[in-house]
């Protein structure tokens, strides 16, 4: 357990200098426990997320960097490799690809990558993933671009 603590610290210290670099991910250890940390990532230009402010939670074993964090949308988002209601993100990195070389804002990255480029064979959202498997390519991204309105935007006014 002390490893990983001294590799969150590591972690931590890297994401201060990195804040005026990297400004579409923005993460955040909790004040009290630095196994728990939040992420706000913008949605991927380009894609029905644009404009998507989209927030992430990580759970970090005692075991990391050699066993991956657990990590899930809080926001809502419609997209095939993302479960729904839980959040659940299916991305191999976080299950069997996982590497000790990763870290957490590689993860986010990893996770940016994924909405830009969704793998519809392996849907945690069936809906979506039928969508995007049968061509509709434009239903697909009308869903997306309304949950993401809905769920991801600033409320003006």
């Amino acid at each position: 357990m002390q490893a990983s603590r001294a590799r969150l610290f590591k972690e931590y210290k890297e994401v201060q200098r990195e804040k005026a670099v990297d400004l579409d991910i923005q993460l955040v250890c909790d004040d009290s426990n630095i196994f728990k940390w939040t992420a706000l990532i913008k949605g991927p230009s380009e894609t029905p997320y644009e404009g998507g402010i989209f927030q992430l939670a990580f759970t970090i074993p005692e075991q990391y960097p050699l066993q991956p964090p657990q990590v899930r949308f809080l926001t809502k988002i419609f997209h095939p490799n993302i479960h729904f209601k839980s959040g659940e993100i299916c991305l191999d990195i976080l299950k069997n690809a996982w590497s000790p070389a990763w870290t957490l804002q590689s993860v986010c990255r990893a996770i940016i990558a994924l909405m830009a480029h969704p793998e519809p064979d392996s849907p945690l959202n069936c809906d979506s993933g039928n969508l995007l498997r049968s061509g509709d390519l434009r239903g697909y991204q009308s869903m997306a671009k309304m949950y993401t309105r809905l769920a991801a935007m600033p409320k003006k006014g």
